[in-house]
């Protein structure tokens, strides 16, 4: 699925195509430029699953805990690792596997530790400050 998002007011037509897209898929993987707008793009995401958390980029954290009334959603941002090695330590399997919303920034970090079936989600920011937004489920 291609999307094409020309400002943040189609934001959250957009999170509910990738969201149906996606169908049972519960890991998203996010590919982009820094600044392309992987962190927007989860805050809507989320806001559409339901959680009225304040949603922001867990860069220091590198996972952050959002929940709605029924569900939990872990937001990874992996760009600080240096290697597979630190994902392991924090035990992301217990996230990863939880049945729980997980959306992941900077995927490329853990080649090795992607589960099986997620969806992917590329973001290219274009010349005329639109995002280009390609949907692949796997």
């Amino acid at each position: 699925m291609l999307l094409t998002v020309q400002s943040l007011t189609n934001l959250p037509a957009a999170a509910q195509a990738i969201l149906t897209h996606a169908a049972n898929n519960r890991i998203f993987l996010f590919y982009g430029d820094m600044g392309a707008g992987k962190t927007t793009l989860i805050k809507s995401l989320c806001s559409f699953i339901g959680t009225a958390d304040t949603v922001t980029s867990p860069t220091f954290a590198i996972v952050n805990e959002y929940r709605t009334e029924k569900d939990k959603i872990y937001h990874f941002d992996f760009y600080r690792l240096k290697d597979q090695t630190e994902a392991l330590d924090m035990g992301y399997e217990e996230y990863f596997y939880a049945d729980a919303w997980c959306f992941i920034e900077w995927p490329e970090k853990i080649p090795d530790l992607i589960p099986a079936h997620h969806t992917t989600i590329s973001i290219k920011a274009l010349n005329d400050g639109s995002r280009q937004i390609s949907v692949e489920n796997f």
